[in-house]
């Protein structure tokens, strides 16, 4: 009697066995690979044909599962289905990777773009302003470049001393000399002919060491001038009267141009040249 009753028991449990739904653990990880990749915002663009595949291998798993084949096979396709997500995955990854540098490459593009912007708008401001100095200062263009002329008001009859109303005028000279620290002057020193050659040199000389010196007082830098005494040898009226004798007493200032040069690069000083 117990004999038949563990056949019995064992007959049951042969059926249960053989009825219960079989299991992969291979299939589990497919389908969680595929989910994780179906889930990519960047799936669709990146790795379509993976997650295709993918699908496609693991729906065929599933199939063979449900219809008891091997579990070899079972597993075989349930790991290519894994395989392809697991790609696809890399692909997105990478497609990721270059967006992300193509983002970074257009935003230093575009910062490239707006510092060339703000440095040309920079440029274009600071010589506007400088021509408009240059106006206050009455410059006028010759053919030795930019010169500024101040008359013999900044000094007494024969002296070499500045008076008081010529401080304004070299304050707004020193201004532009620090605005733009590459322009190089030229201070010429000029006399009328009244009394001798030698005098008249001294004095103009004088007169132009004495304008340098004031703008170095004022943060000039003495290796952007040259102060030359021309005496009387360069008259812009005649000396037979006294209104020319009054244009010939003078000191012309010449401006290099915003790279140091001179238009004629007759400077005295070959180091200004």
């Amino acid at each position: 009697m117990k004999r038949i009753i563990y056949v019995g028991t064992l007959t049951a449990l042969l059926a249960a066995c053989a009825t219960a739904p079989q299991h992969s653990d291979q299939i589990d990880r497919a389908r969680a690979a595929t989910e994780t990749l179906a889930a990519e915002p960047m799936a669709q663009q990146a790795a379509t044909d993976d997650l295709a595949a993918a699908r496609n291998n693991l729906q065929q798993a599933e199939t063979a599962l449900q219809n008891k084949q091997p579990m070899t096979e079972v597993d075989h396709l349930a790991y290519l289905a894994e395989r392809h997500a697991q790609t696809g995955q890399a692909r997105v990854a990478t497609a990721q990777a270059q967006a992300q540098v193509n983002n970074a490459s257009g935003e230093r593009s575009r910062v490239l773009l707006e510092a060339r912007a703000r440095e040309a708008q920079n440029a274009k401001d600071q010589l506007a302003a400088a021509q408009q100095q240059l106006a206050d200062l009455k410059a006028k263009q010759t053919d030795r470049g930019m010169v500024v002329t101040l008359g013999d008001v900044l000094f007494d009859t024969g002296r070499a001393t500045l008076k008081p109303g010529a401080m304004a005028v070299l304050d707004r000279l020193a201004g532009y000399m620090q605005s733009n620290p590459q322009t190089r002057l030229v201070i010429e020193g000029h006399t009328d002919s009244t009394g001798s050659q030698a005098t008249n040199d001294e004095l103009s000389q004088r007169r132009a060491d004495t304008v340098a010196s004031a703008l170095i007082q004022r943060g000039v830098s003495a290796a952007n001038l040259q102060a030359v005494g021309k005496g009387p040898t360069l008259p812009v009226a005649s000396n037979s009267t006294a209104e020319g004798r009054q244009q010939n007493r003078r000191v012309e200032i010449i401006f290099s141009d915003h790279d140091g040069r001179f238009a004629r690069g007759d400077s005295g000083d070959p180091a200004m040249r």
